[in-house]
C-alpha cells in the first residue's frame, strides 16, 4: 500500500511538495486548505484589486491540471493533530468535524498578519493583506474614493507598500505610518531607504515617520472613522491596513506536543520533534539556521525550495535543506528591487562591512564588502535586474568587490535594449576608492 502523506496548507511550499510527489507517484497525497481549493500566487493578490488580473489568473497551475492529478484536495480547517495516533481533526465548510489518518504529515500553513491588540482593531474597515478574504473585504470597504476617501496603512514592509499602491491606484488618499526614522530600516541601509522614500513621494504617498498607532476610532455604526497616533495626531480614514509583519500560522498546534518557538521547530531535514511530522514554508523555524540567515524566512522562493527539498527526501533520497545565497525581490510601485547576499541595515551593520552606493533619479545600486579583505558580501539594486546565478556565484566564490564592479555588466538581466549604467557605476566606484 502507498505511504499516506497529508499536507496542511496549499501555498507555494505545500503545493510544490504535493505536485512533485504526485509526479513521482510513490505516495498517496492529500492536500488540505481552508482558504482556496486551488493554489494561487499570494504575492500577486494586489494585481486583482488593481484590475490587472482575475482571481483565476493568480493560479500558476491550471485547475484542469489539479483536477486530473491524483492529489486528493480537501477544503477544510484543521482543528488539531494527534501525533501519537497519527491523526488530525478537521472541520469542513458544512461544519462537519472529521478525522484523517496519515503516515507522514507536513505542516505548511504559512503566516498570518501580526496584530498587536490596538484599541478598535475589531472595527469594520480594519484588515491585513494576506488571505483571499482580505481581498474581498478590501473590495467591500474601499471600492473607490467615493466610498473610501482616505486610508491609513500601519507598518512599512513590503506588504504595506503593496497595500498603499493598491489604494492609490483607486485614487484613495493614503497615509503610511512607520515607527522608524527611515523606510524599512530592518532591511535597507539608510542610503537605499532615502532613495525609495523619494520614489514613494513621487507617487503621492503621505509618509509619516517616527510615530505609531495608538488606537482606532469608530463611528456610530462600528466602522473606522479615524486613527490616533502616539504623538497625538488624528487622521480621518475609512480603512486601516495593518501590515506590521506576519506570524507563523500555528495556533492549532499549541497542544500538539511538538516543539514550538515562534514557529514550528525543524532540523536540517525539515523534520519536527515528531519523526513523522515535517514543517515547510513560513511556519517552519530552523533550529540551526546558516550564518547570516534568519530561522524563519517568510519568502516565496524559500518556501518553494523547502517543498522541493522535502519531495526529494520523501522519494528516498534524503537531503539537507540548503537555501543557498540569500535572495529576494519586490517592487516599490514601479521600482524593481533585488537583493543578494548580505547588505546590512544600519542597526545590524558590523564595522567590518562597508557600503558603496550609486544612484540616478530612478536607478540605484548598493554594494557591500569587507573593509579589510575587500571580499564582496552582497548587493541591492533598484531599477536594474541582475542574473541570479552569476551574482550568487560571485558571493559564494568570495571574489573582491573591485572585480564585481568591473564585471557587473556580465550579470545584466534587463531587457535587450534597456539602458545600461555600468560605466557610470564603475567610474563612481573608482573615484570613491
Amino acid at each position: 500500500m502507498d505511504e499516506k502523506i497529508v499536507i496542511i496548507g496549499n501555498g507555494i511550499a505545500g503545493s510544490t511538495l504535493a505536485l512533485q510527489l504526485a509526479e513521482k507517484g510513490t505516495a498517496s497525497v492529500t492536500l488540505i486548505s481552508d482558504e482556496s481549493s486551488y493554489f494561487f500566487s499570494r504575492t500577486a493578490l494586489m494585481y486583482v484589486y488593481m484590475g490587472h488580473l482575475t482571481k483565476e489568473q493568480l493560479e500558476p497551475v491550471s485547475r484542469e491540471s489539479w483536477d486530473q492529478s491524483p492529489i486528493q484536495r480537501v477544503k477544510a480547517q484543521v482543528l488539531s493533530i494527534s501525533p501519537e495516533d497519527k491523526e488530525l481533526s478537521f472541520r469542513t465548510s458544512e461544519e462537519d468535524v472529521k478525522q484523517l489518518s496519515y503516515d507522514r504529515l507536513v505542516i505548511a500553513t504559512g503566516s498570518k498578519p501580526a496584530f498587536y491588540d490596538w484599541k478598535g482593531q475589531e472595527a469594520e474597515g480594519v484588515l491585513g493583506l494576506y488571505h483571499l478574504s482580505d481581498l474581498d473585504r478590501l473590495e467591500k470597504w474601499a471600492p473607490n474614493a467615493s466610498a473610501c476617501p482616505e486610508a491609513v496603512v500601519i507598518g512599512g514592509g513590503l506588504i504595506g507598500i503593496e497595500l498603499c499602491e493598491m489604494l492609490l491606484s483607486r485614487q484613495i488618499k493614503t497615509t503610511l505610518i512607520i515607527r522608524e526614522n527611515f523606510f524599512w530600516s530592518s532591511h535597507l541601509p539608510e542610503s537605499d531607504a532615502q532613495f525609495v522614500e523619494k520614489h514613494l513621494h513621487l507617487h503621492r504617498l503621505n509618509l509619516i515617520k517616527e510615530d505609531e498607532l495608538q488606537e482606532i476610532n469608530e463611528d456610530e455604526n462600528g466602522h473606522v472613522s479615524s486613527v490616533q497616533t502616539k504623538k497625538g495626531e488624528t487622521i480621518s480614514c475609512r480603512l486601516v491596513g495593518i501590515t506590521t509583519g506576519v506570524r507563523p500560522n500555528i495556533e492549532f498546534l499549541r497542544d500538539s506536543g511538538l516543539d514550538i518557538d515562534k514557529g514550528l521547530l525543524v532540523d536540517e531535514h525539515l523534520k519536527t520533534s515528531d519523526p513523522s511530522i515535517y514543517a515547510i514554508g513560513d511556519c517552519a523555524q530552523l533550529r540551526n539556521p546558516l550564518p547570516n540567515r534568519l530561522a524563519i524566512e517568510p519568502v516565496w522562493y524559500t518556501g518553494k525550495l523547502m517543498g522541493e527539498t522535502l519531495a526529494q527526501t520523501f522519494s528516498g533520497e534524503p537531503i539537507k535543506y540548503n537555501p543557498g545565497v540569500w535572495y529576494n525581490s519586490a517592487k516599490f510601485f514601479d521600482l524593481e528591487y533585488q537583493t543578494y547576499g548580505k547588505v546590512s541595515p544600519k542597526a545590524l551593520k558590523p564595522k567590518s562591512e562597508q557600503h558603496f552606493h550609486w544612484e540616478t533619479d530612478d536607478k540605484a545600486v548598493t554594494l557591500a564588502y569587507n573593509e579589510t579583505s575587500g571580499v564582496f558580501l552582497g548587493i541591492n539594486t533598484f531599477g536594474i535586474r541582475l542574473n541570479h546565478k552569476i551574482i550568487s556565484s560571485w558571493i559564494e566564490d568570495q571574489i573582491e568587490v573591485e572585480k564585481v564592479v568591473f564585471r557587473l555588466e556580465e550579470a545584466h538581466f534587463d531587457p535587450e535594449f534597456s539602458n545600461r549604467y555600468y560605466k557610470q557605476i564603475k567610474h563612481a566606484f573608482v573615484q570613491n576608492h
